[in-house]
């Protein structure tokens, strides 16, 4: 704790100069770890302030056994603030803060899984929007019903979020197979059908992050395809990328400008590049990734979406819950937070 209090010192003297704030991008990064390291400061603080009670409630009921109460009170309060210091002290994923490129695709189950990746993906920015973070669609790829084949959405957060609060941190779990059991529109005598669609989440690579030669990129310019609308196969305007060295493929068509859609491709290929990297590098990121989605088959689900029970499942944590409405409509929280806080069991028995 003394090298984390004398570094929040430090960063709060830096924070507090104004020629610190004319690189907005050292600001930004200085900002980010105060406020990651806020919260165990203030725990710490409470943890120091409960331990002098203690001390003081012994000294009192040395002289009179009636402060015994008291005295207890102050060790429950301690060990409170410790338990909570304790989790904050736990080693965090470094990606934990990072904005996110979410993917989702429609897997087994032809029309009918594409009109449930349409509903994961509104569930998404339903929560997006609850949690007041930033939505911008940069690839989406429709069925013919309305539904999405595979889309690709940019998550941002505003500000610095608190520990834990990111949007990676957050949407992190959401990767992997989504098994939906209900009667599709496409049914004309009412039997409940299994599809399934994948979700993968990317954490967004700044330009720093990963580094890409020019001479290894491919890039290839089409007319766009889809629903007509202006400049939809009238201008060579969608653009695919191939990285040659990895042969990671991105195509992205749906800006009016050619120059719109290989910032988008580009912004894809970097979060692709860089989840490889981590991949490569650090066993126990892959570990995490490699719960993912990478075949979207109905057998490797990670949750279950029945719309007969209104309920929805989560197999890795054992969560259920019977207000699979009210999930689709955003409120997807507390099904999150289940797989939070056994992610943070598992590593507080690792430590």
């Amino acid at each position: 704790m003394d090298d984390l209090l004398a570094e929040h010192a430090d960063l709060e003297r830096q924070l507090a100069d104004p020629a610190v704030h004319t690189d907005q991008t050292r600001a930004r990064n200085l900002g980010r770890r105060y406020a990651e390291l806020g919260p165990i400061v203030d725990a710490y603080r409470q943890w120091a302030m409960a331990s002098d009670d203690v001390e003081a409630a012994r000294e009192l009921v040395a002289e009179d056994p009636d402060f015994a109460a008291e005295a207890a009170e102050a060790e429950e309060r301690r060990e409170e603030s410790a338990e909570k210091l304790r989790r904050l002290l736990v080693p965090r994923d470094p990606a934990d803060d990072k904005d996110v490129i979410l993917e989702v695709k429609a897997g087994e189950g032809g029309e009918e899984s594409a009109l449930f990746a349409g509903d994961l993906l509104r569930m998404y920015l339903r929560y997006a929007e609850r949690a007041g973070w930033k939505t911008e669609i940069l690839e989406a790829n429709e069925s013919d019903l309305g539904g999405y084949k595979d889309v690709q959405v940019a998550v941002k957060t505003k500000g610095n979020p608190a520990p834990g609060e990111g949007v990676y941190a957050r949407l992190k779990f959401e990767g992997g197979v989504h098994r939906v059991q209900r009667v599709p529109a496409t049914e004309s005598q009412g039997r409940i059908h299994t599809s399934a669609a994948g979700v993968l989440v990317l954490p967004e690579a700044a330009d720093v992050e990963v580094e890409i030669n020019a001479n290894d990129l491919r890039i290839d310019v089409y007319r766009s395809s889809g629903p007509g609308g202006q400049s939809v196969n009238t201008t060579d305007s969608a653009v695919r990328i191939t990285h040659l060295p990895t042969g990671i493929v991105v195509s992205c068509q749906n800006e009016k400008s050619q120059l719109q859609n290989k910032e988008s491709a580009m912004r894809i290929l970097r979060a692709r590049m860089l989840a490889a990297a981590q991949e490569e590098a650090d066993k126990e990121a892959s570990d995490v990734r490699r719960s993912q989605v990478r075949t979207v088959d109905r057998s490797e689900r990670i949750r279950t979406y029945n719309f007969a029970e209104n309920r929805i499942s989560d197999h890795r944590v054992g969560y259920k819950a019977y207000n699979l409405d009210q999930v689709l409509d955003g409120d997807l929280d507390p099904v999150i937070q289940a797989c939070v806080d056994a992610d943070m069991a598992a590593r507080l028995a690792h430590q």
